[in-house]
């Protein structure tokens, strides 16, 4: 049996202990989302360099308070997240996924001073720093073509996949698209985490302690799939661990 195998039968019998205790109450879904929302936000945006911690954040989110000598972008990252959280949150009562809805996050994650380009596909070439291959990118005269065909394919996917190969798949590819000039790394992770929820399971927050191992999963990715699948196994079950402690299931 394969490691991932191994990682899927471990998340599918914690799954089957979570399930077991719901419906949950509405105090307790209200509390959960909320301390996903500044958990995510935080880790999401510090994977992009912002330099709010995750106490700073969820000051920013909840009370509405800047910080003190923290950038203007860094706020405006964090209410953008935050908004575009929310908002992914309604969007996971439903499994489908639209192009639309894409780029319905990419334009919530962005405030509209921060460019032109939000919501819209990107009419230049990109190089991803640090990567082997960025060649492999598309160009932009290639994006949406492949966007539509990516949210067209998803139907088919989510049925012969486990949800968790599922929303492993769908990050991956959509990260080899790159379809938006910036911001493509945190529209990734929201609609990795609405696969998930979509479909009952906590949503994963990948720590910026953890960046390097993120980012290696990812290059493996292009010639290794599973082994981004694995590595987001393991985040699947950090994510249950910390949802079943927080509810003391």
């Amino acid at each position: 049996m394969s490691t991932l195998q191994q990682l899927l039968r471990e998340i599918d019998a914690k799954q089957e202990r979570i399930n077991k205790q719901r419906p949950l109450e509405q105090t307790q879904i209200k509390n959960l989302k909320e301390y996903f929302k500044v958990g995510l936000t935080y880790a999401s945006n510090a994977l992009e360099g912002n330099t709010l911690t995750e106490s700073e954040t969820k000051v920013v989110l909840e009370d509405g308070v800047t910080i003190g000598g923290k950038p203007l972008k860094d706020h405006l990252d964090a209410i953008g997240h935050g908004r575009a959280f929310d908002w992914m949150w309604g969007l996971a009562k439903d499994v489908e996924l639209s192009e639309e809805d894409v780029k319905k996050l990419h334009v919530l994650c962005f405030q509209p001073s921060e460019g032109e380009q939000a919501g819209e596909y990107r009419c230049v070439n990109v190089v991803i720093t640090g990567s082997q291959h960025s060649d492999r990118l598309p160009s932009h005269e290639e994006v949406p073509a492949l966007m539509k065909k990516w949210a067209v394919s998803l139907p088919e996917k989510r049925k012969k996949l486990h949800p968790v190969q599922y929303a492993a798949q769908l990050h991956q590819e959509f990260i080899v698209i790159h379809p938006f000039a910036d911001g493509n790394g945190r529209v990734a992770r929201l609609l990795l985490n609405h696969a998930l929820i979509s479909q009952g399971y906590p949503p994963v927050i990948i720590s910026p302690v953890f960046k390097h191992e993120y980012i290696q999963a990812l290059e493996q990715s292009h010639t290794k799939p599973e082994s981004f699948a694995a590595y987001i196994a393991e985040q699947v079950l950090q994510a249950q661990r910390d949802y079943i402690r927080l509810l003391r299931l």
